[in-house]
């Protein structure tokens, strides 16, 4: 292992070029249909596109085809991958084993995290099925990880480091589908998990009232990425095909900075080409988050929960300590301006939030004024400048070539290497002159071959190692530069590292015998991979239809108790009275039941 790759989501076309501009080395983006996110869909031809785009950097695409599929959709999403083939991705997302029984192209295969890809075993089992890759548990510790690639060494692991956090296990929630029919298996997630709930006791007491029990922190590890690549991660996932342009451009940047260091010492390399080019300063604070956390990558840990409010926060500013008819005074050191976004948290704990108008000093004109009081922490939540500057940004991405002209026997010769030691030359065999003064004639071709425009290529050095100084026309050396970068960039196309894949049919036990609602099994392809491979026992998934009253529509890591400084397993907290439970506004009712043994909540729906 010595290449690691950086991988950017892309919400549309727009985010996708903004992704590779910024240094992703990989991108994944939502097919038309079938993807995990609904809202995030597009279209063959902006995929295309964006595969144009991305390969003259090595960069690659991956298509995400992750939802669980009713029969008559089998055959459907079999045809999209093709087409996606054909418009020449790098590797499909899938969730639906029974995918694998179609006659798929040879893509590489990637397992999605709605898998719940958590174990040695399940990966291990997945490196023989065929994956090229898994996109593993959020919830995974260092130590996990580093067991599940020594018991796969062959599979690619890929890991999310950055943004939103399902607070349930990936592809073990029917919350959404339980309460509305809105499945987050199916692309539809309604997130309840960023609702309002209140938590009361067996007696029916409010412990909690309305607060956003289940809303977590999103994750941030860009500070442990060197231990990542150590437990052997290769591929840095970020968060966020529903985000906008800003936050790709800010988010990828940022961490592309922080790789890069990372990888020089180490001796490794990225998984693709050029150098960004960026006019401005990427920092994680000014684009959406809701607090960050490591979630339980350094093991347990107890206050992962955003449970104040699901919206953003941003930056603390300073506390009111004036207020008048017309503004506000904070005592700050940060600068404010006009268009700038400010939240602060009411009497009641509510989050209220108001633009600013205009800014005097320390004063502030907000368009809104409705709870703000003298003593109150100001929070800024929409920095204007800062985003305006990355909307306008003029960020570009080079691939780092040099020239050399040299003697030959038909004249002179012009050689162009790359930074990964593609060559392309061009034999100028024409008749020129000697130049008389040679200075200038070196300062004119450096000149031109050095006008690499808007290509993706950007010439760090030329050489002369002629004889003579030749005198070439302006005009013969710009026709002469478009075809030596011509012919490079066919060059690297036709060299540009590509993975194939195959699926394995074979009978290698499944790690388990019995499936039930959540191994979510939809299709009768489905059903039959798992006969295949040795499972005796499958029941429907819930989308099938199953009535999910008195079932258990949520297993997560995240505890209510440990959040609320409860957790059961400290002898000198006092306990809440059991069972506890979740009242949403709309009056669903949910029973908690808490498996300590395994550090676990599960959610029942009641």
């Amino acid at each position: 292992m010595n290449q690691i790759e950086l991988l950017a989501p892309a919400k549309n076309l727009e985010c996708g070029l903004t992704a590779v501009k910024c240094g992703a080395d990989a991108v994944y983006i939502g097919a038309p249909s079938f993807g995990a996110r609904e809202q995030a869909g597009n279209s063959l031809d902006d995929i295309a596109a964006l595969v144009r785009y991305a390969h003259p950097y090595w960069v690659r695409i991956y298509a995400t085809v992750n939802t669980i599929l009713f029969d008559h959709e089998i055959s459907l999403a079999r045809d999209l991958i093709w087409k996606l083939y054909e418009i020449g991705i790098d590797g499909v997302i899938i969730q639906d084993m029974g995918l694998l029984e179609c006659d798929l192209p040879p893509l590489p295969l990637i397992a999605s995290t709605q898998m719940h890809n958590h174990s040695p075993e399940k990966i291990a089992f997945l490196e023989q099925a065929g994956f090229q890759r898994a996109i593993l548990a959020r919830e995974l510790t260092l130590d996990q990880i580093k067991a599940i690639h020594k018991a796969a060494l062959a599979i690619e692991l890929e890991f999310f480091i950055h943004g939103s956090l399902c607070v349930s296990y990936s592809g073990q929630c029917y919350m959404s589908y339980a309460m509305g029919g809105r499945s987050g298996n199916r692309g539809q997630c309604a997130q309840p998990c960023r609702k309002i709930y209140s938590l009361i006791d067996k007696q029916g007491r409010v412990i909690v009232d309305k607060r956003y029990l289940l809303s977590l922190r999103d994750i941030n590890l860009s500070e442990h990425l060197d231990e990542l690549i150590q437990a052997g991660i290769t591929s840095f996932k970020i968060e966020g095909r529903l985000k906008d342009p800003a936050y790709v451009a800010n988010v990828v940047a940022f961490y592309r900075n922080r790789l890069d260091g990372i990888l020089e010492q180490k001796g490794l390399h990225r998984s693709s080409s050029g150098k960004s080019t960026l006019d401005f300063t990427p920092d994680l604070e000014k684009t959406f988050n809701r607090g960050y956390t490591t979630y339980f990558l350094l093991g347990k840990n107890h206050h992962i929960g955003s449970i104040d409010t699901p919206k953003m926060v941003g930056e603390p500013i300073g506390r009111i300590t004036h207020v008048s008819k017309t503004d506000i005074r904070i005592d700050t050191a940060v600068s404010l301006h006009p268009g700038d976004g400010i939240c602060f948290f009411n009497r009641r704990g509510r989050l209220c939030g108001s633009n600013i108008n205009a800014v005097s000093g320390k004063a502030i004109c907000p368009d809104k004024r409705n709870g703000l009081e003298k003593g109150l922490m100001i929070y800024r939540n929409h920095d204007h400048e800062f985003l305006t500057r990355i909307q306008n940004t003029r960020t570009d991405r080079k691939i780092h070539i040099s020239i050399t002209i040299s003697d030959h026997a038909d004249g002179l010769v012009f050689i162009v290497e790359d930074e990964d030691g593609n060559h392309a030359e061009y034999v100028y065999s024409d008749e020129f002159q000697i130049a008389e003064n040679p200075e200038p004639a070196i300062a004119t071709l450096r000149k031109q071959l050095a006008k690499t425009g808007n290509t993706e290529f950007q010439a760090d050095s030329i050489h002369m190692e002629t004889t003579h100084t030749p005198f070439l026309p302006i005009a013969m050396l710009n026709d002469l530069r478009r075809s030596l970068l011509a012919r490079l960039s066919a060059i690297r196309l036709q060299n540009r590292p590509i993975v194939t894949g195959i699926v394995l049919k074979n009978d290698v036990p499944y790690p388990r015998k019995e499936l039930l609602y959540f191994g979510n099994v939809l299709n009768r392809h489905a059903e039959r991979f798992y006969r295949r491979h040795g499972v005796t026992s499958i029941q429907p998934a819930a989308e099938s239809g199953i009535d999910l009253h008195g079932q258990k529509v949520m297993t997560t890591r995240y505890c209510i108790q440990s959040q609320l400084n409860r957790c059961p397993k400290q002898s000198h907290v006092q306990r809440y009275e059991e069972p506890l439970y979740l009242i949403d506004e709309e009056g669903h009712r949910f029973e908690l039941r808490f498996n300590c043994e395994a550090c676990e909540m599960e959610i029942v729906y009641k």
